[in-house]
């Protein structure tokens, strides 16, 4: 058991969190929010996540504490994890001010409290070099070149799974250079790298995988440069198969049959080969963003990753001109909507492109009645949405209710089971406008929708289908 915090409690600090302690550490998660660390300790649960709420059901109060005091955290632990937000400067450039303030305030604790040697791990998605300048930070406040070192351990989770992703993670990355410190932190991963936590009874997620977990040992600067060229790379796929797919639509093609020809090469494989509106969340937009900085930084001009961002803001008014085309006119036209969230299995709509594309609706004019399993109260309590003719319902069947069009704009799974026929005899004129690609079109038309996808021809239909309400 190593005794840890995790400065951070959002997305990554959270889970990373709550992960620790069920590898069996002590671990303490500070955020300088009381509010929400009083939250967390009542037992709250502030994102929508599966397997977080049993984690920290499972383990608070026990190996996971919550704490609003940063000094003491630090003084009681051997690694400190920091995961707190590193948001887009104007310029695209990552803003690191919360991390240089915790690097700042980690260096003056461990100045007028020396408790030995500490490892400091930068887990937040950050430029190359972010390490150096963690550490110029906190000699600068006092602390010892000797009592500490700062490593690098990039995060590969995806919302919606990502207590699955960090248990049964693809490869774990350390960037780091001493000797002691690659040795702490593989103790700490070990659990998973020995394949001993996936023999354990209880467990999370669905049996042992075929083999345990990968770890990666790098320089810090190369730790730091794989999180920011796997996004970027993951950013090239979904931008490229949206291009294939246009292309599709114009030979009349069908992006289903093509993306499983590209997908079965192993060199290439099927993940992100999802045709659709494009992108968003968190993570992709601002990481390509702060990667073409650093490219740039670095003497590079890394014009793909202009055009992957072109491709991927084209998406929203190709989605739009099938809309169009559908419905002739927007203006006055009520429409239903599934999906608020960036994708499926999360509530996050930060850079969501629903919300980008409800945002456009509104703009010609129309009426919108949404919904989402998990993103709804987000949405109410950003005001993403304040003061505009938007309404919210209870499910999917009553957005559809009396609507001129249904818009599937997150892959969520239970859109995918719904009832093609009870939509339509919900809507006003049977127009399903699918930008995720959920159904196959002979079994909607068959239902007696009109269906319009992505990167496949439109079924004919015959105009009878519509009935007159």
């Amino acid at each position: 058991m190593i005794k840890m915090c995790v400065v951070g409690s959002g997305y990554v600090g959270l889970v990373a969190a709550a992960c620790f302690a069920e590898l069996g550490h002590d671990v303490t998660c500070v955020d300088n929010d009381s509010g929400r660390i009083g939250a967390l300790e009542r037992g709250d649960v502030p994102i929508h996540e599966r397997f977080l709420p049993e984690l920290l059901q499972r383990h608070r109060g026990k190996r996971l504490r919550f704490s609003s005091s940063l000094a003491s955290s630090v003084q009681a632990s051997e690694v400190v994890f920091i995961a707190v937000g590193t948001p887009p400067s104007e310029s695209g450039e990552t803003d690191l001010s919360y991390i240089e303030a915790v690097a700042r305030e980690v260096g003056a604790v461990m100045a007028t409290n020396a408790s030995g040697y500490k490892v400091i791990v930068e887990k937040s998605t950050v430029p190359a070099t972010t390490c150096e300048g963690i550490r110029r930070v906190m000699e600068l406040n006092g602390a010892s070149a000797a009592s500490f070192e700062v490593a690098s351990n990039p995060e590969f989770l995806r919302e919606g799974t990502a207590v699955t992703d960090f248990l049964y993670p693809d490869r774990i990355v350390i960037g780091a250079e001493g000797p002691r410190c690659i040795a702490l932190l593989q103790k700490i991963y070990e659990p998973l790298t020995s394949g001993a936590y996936y023999g354990l009874k209880e467990a999370i997620g669905e049996g042992a995988p075929a083999a345990p977990a990968r770890l990666i040992v790098t320089s810090a600067k190369s730790a730091e440069l794989i999180k920011h060229a796997s996004n970027a790379f993951l950013a090239m796929k979904i931008s490229f198969i949206n291009a294939v797919a246009a292309i599709c639509e114009g030979v009349g093609a069908d992006i289903d049959q093509v993306r499983q020809g590209i997908g079965a090469d192993s060199r290439i494989g099927s993940r992100f080969l999802n045709p659709g509106v494009g992108y968003g969340g968190s993570c992709f937009p601002k990481d390509i963003q702060a990667f073409r900085a650093v490219a740039q930084s670095a003497g590079y001009d890394f014009r793909l990753l202009e055009e992957v961002v072109r491709i991927n803001d084209e998406q929203r008014r190709r989605f739009m001109a099938k809309l169009r085309s559908a419905l002739w006119s927007l203006r006055g036209k009520r429409l239903g909507v599934l999906g608020l969230a960036f994708k499926g299995g999360t509530d996050d709509i930060r850079e969501s492109q629903a919300v980008a594309i409800i945002q456009l609706l509104l703009k010609e004019g129309c009426s919108i009645a949404a919904y989402d399993p998990a993103a709804m109260e987000k949405s109410r309590s950003s005001g993403v949405f304040e003061n505009q003719d938007v309404s919210f319902s209870s499910d999917a069947y009553a957005a559809a209710r009396s609507a001129d069009a249904l818009l599937i704009l997150t892959d969520w799974e239970e859109f995918a089971a719904l009832d093609l026929a009870r939509l339509r005899a919900e809507l006003k004129y049977p127009i399903l406008v699918d930008g995720r690609n959920l159904f196959r079109p002979e079994s909607v038309t068959a239902s007696g929708l009109i269906y319009v996808s992505m990167g496949r021809s439109e079924v004919p239909q015959k105009a009878a289908a519509i009935p007159g309400k």
